[in-house]
């Protein structure tokens, strides 16, 4: 098997006691990348860290997530800005919008959104994006970026076929993860009619836990029973799913 983990939160505390057998069982499952998305200020070592010890495969992204986006998030956007240019990052992420926590920043999320998506431009990156209960709102929030050239992924992608096709016509990836798995997921339309070339996999580990291991700690080497899921919906083999869903994401992520 050939399989990347798009998006990963390895690095986590969640993983302090047992990361690096949770890194062996990943590779011997077939995943030969893990990229990781940043939360804020607080992650930045830990993450550093892993990608200093395993640098083939724990790859990096740099920016800070919208649940991390205070009134006063400026000084957080210039450590942001500072890692960008001194540091060796495949995105800028993850960053985006969410009205499922807390709706009354979502004034600053959407700016913050704004000057992280101008940094991606300015570094010639893609972005990871988060929009959980935001989705029409962050892709009418991408859409001029889009025109200018940015590229990315739309991560933990939930949304129906319509916002789909509007993210994919962007040039966007969808990134697919547990939730593809779950019996009301509901994602079963945008797998049947979403090409191939479009889709990265994912696990957000420790979230999001693909069947069958629903309401478990996730991690990479689960990202398997994604592509298995994706296989048996479409009627091919789960090879075929990693080998072209792993070129998405080493082509999206490339430096």
């Amino acid at each position: 098997m050939n399989l990347v983990d798009s998006h990963a939160h390895i690095y986590s505390e969640e993983f302090d006691i047992d990361r690096e057998e949770v890194l062996a069982r990943a590779i011997t499952a077939g995943v030969n990348k893990i990229f990781m998305p940043n939360v804020d200020h607080e992650s930045i070592d830990s993450m550093l860290e892993l990608s200093d010890k395993h640098p083939e495969l724990c790859v990096p992204m740099m920016g800070l997530h919208p649940c991390s986006v205070k009134k006063r998030f400026e000084k957080d956007l210039y450590e942001v800005e500072e890692w960008l240019d001194k540091g060796d990052f495949c995105a800028v992420g993850e960053i985006g919008t969410d009205l499922y926590w807390d709706k009354t920043l979502f004034e600053e999320q959407k700016e913050a959104f704004n000057i992280q998506c101008e940094l991606a431009l300015k570094h010639q990156l893609p972005v990871a994006i988060h929009c959980r209960d935001s989705i029409d709102e962050t892709i009418e929030l991408v859409r001029p970026f889009a025109d200018r050239g940015l590229s990315g992924v739309f991560h933990c992608f939930t949304g129906n076929l319509d916002q789909a096709r509007q993210v994919t016509e962007f040039g966007f990836k969808l990134g697919l993860g547990g939730v593809a798995t779950f019996k009301k997921g509901g994602l079963e339309p945008v797998i049947e009619n979403i090409d191939l070339s479009h889709i990265l996999l994912e696990t957000d580990c420790p979230y999001l836990a693909p069947v069958p291991n629903r309401g478990k700690r996730n991690e990479p080497a689960w990202v398997r029973n994604v592509a298995d899921k994706i296989a048996a919906v479409l009627n091919k083999d789960v090879e075929e799913i990693g080998e072209i869903t792993s070129a998405n994401s080493l082509a999206l992520f490339a430096k």
